[in-house]
């Protein structure tokens, strides 16, 4: 048996999130489907992050234990030619490294959050970022994500019924990059004055997490709350002290960071 390390593209409208659910179709299930046509074996696809539904993916991480033989662009091939027509795609396949586990191996995970902030409706990128009007200011938004940077309760900023045994969690960076400073890659020409993009890096993440802190931040940067605001949110340990829960349209799982091959492998915290 080998364990394949899987890179997975995704488009999250289609779908109630990764993980496999009674209620619809999931990406975990369509992925599981695809591996057995393939292969003929009855497979779990275990996933890095469980993204909600509409939330999309670039570089989603994934293993899979299968019994066949096969080179892993054999498995990239015939995995993708089993997902058509769904909006997912394998980008990368690869014989794991030993003891891999594409959940519990993870040193930090890395989300990105689109906002578009124009008047005019959007066309082209309906349903793959939020679309936010007026006047942004982003340096009043960098003033208060700075108060989230390391280890504090994020109860205020995760979904109510969030199941996570703790809500402590050390957050490393909140970058928050305009059409003004990013690289040229990042934006088309057409938006490069319009887009705001959220980057942000944490080993492990909330329910809703990503999508509470954007929420908050935009309404800081709309003037409606003034930067200390995401401060006392933080302290007060409570939900409703937070702003509110961005649309799932503009989060991207981007991708996850792994030791290198000399490290030793990491500890499931």
């Amino acid at each position: 048996m080998t364990r394949y390390k899987l890179t997975i593209e995704y488009d999250g409208r289609p779908f109630v999130g990764w993980q496999r659910q009674a209620n619809g179709q999931s990406i975990q299930e369509t992925l599981e489907t695809a591996i057995h046509k393939f292969c003929g074996e009855q497979r779990s696809v275990q996933g890095a992050g469980r993204t909600d539904s509409g939330v999309h993916a670039l570089g989603q991480v994934a293993h899979v234990d299968i019994d066949r033989p096969s080179r892993p662009d054999v498995v990239r091939d015939a995995i993708n030619f089993h997902l058509r027509p769904a909006p997912v795609a394998v980008i990368a396949a690869e014989e794991a490294p030993p003891g891999f586990n594409a959940r519990t191996s993870a040193l930090q995970r890395r989300y990105l959050y689109r906002v578009i902030n124009r008047r005019a409706p959007l066309v082209l990128d309906r349903g793959l970022a939020w679309q936010v009007q007026g006047e942004i200011d982003i340096d009043a938004m960098r003033t208060g994500a700075a108060a989230m940077i390391g280890h504090h309760d994020f109860t205020s900023f995760r979904a109510s019924e969030c199941q996570a045994s703790s809500p402590m969690r050390t957050m490393d960076s909140i970058r928050i990059i305009d059409g003004d400073t990013a690289q040229p890659a990042l934006f088309t020409a057409a938006q490069a004055g319009d887009e705001i993009v959220f980057e942000v890096k944490a080993r492990s993440f909330l329910q809703n997490q990503v999508r509470i802190i954007v929420g908050t931040l935009i309404k800081v940067g709309q003037g409606r709350w003034d930067s200390g605001a995401v401060a006392r949110a933080l302290a007060a340990r409570e939900r409703a002290a937070a702003g509110p829960t961005a649309p799932a349209d503009g989060l991207y799982f981007a991708d996850v960071a792994y030791p290198k091959p000399e490290d030793d492998q990491p500890n499931d915290r």
